[in-house]
């Protein structure tokens, strides 16, 4: 069901200037290409949350199997296949590289997402 959630809206909205300034300060070998990655699957999941009032269980697999594939696209090169290697918008949504350590951050921080939203379903029950 549509619906607007102001908490995950705004929660999306920090997790985004965040990557935008990781993206654009950090040029290191972990903040950026790891917790980056981490975070991108919290902020997904928040901009989804936003407007979209379903099940963290779904919501979250949903996010992680989005996650998953953009990566596994990587691997197939699909940016080049589709023309688009040179657009810097497509690098920054598709990636250029499939990796394993990608796999992992992306499943840390749905693992998180899963835990924070377990404990706050128990806690309002």
């Amino acid at each position: 069901m549509l619906t607007f959630n102001f908490k995950y809206f705004l929660c999306a909205t920090v997790l985004f200037i965040t990557e935008v300034l990781i993206a654009a300060f950090m040029h290191d070998n972990f903040i950026r290409p790891t917790f980056g990655d981490f975070l991108v699957v919290i902020l997904m999941y928040c901009g989804l949350k936003s407007f979209i009032n379903a099940n963290y269980r779904t919501t979250a697999i949903a996010v992680l199997l989005i996650a998953y594939c953009i990566e596994v696209s990587q691997y197939f090169h699909l940016i080049v296949h589709l023309g688009l290697k040179h657009s810097r918008p497509a690098q920054w949504i598709l990636g250029n590289g499939f990796s394993w350590g990608d796999m992992l951050a992306y499943t840390l921080g749905v693992l998180l997402i899963w835990i924070i939203e377990s404990r706050r379903e128990s806690v309002s029950v």
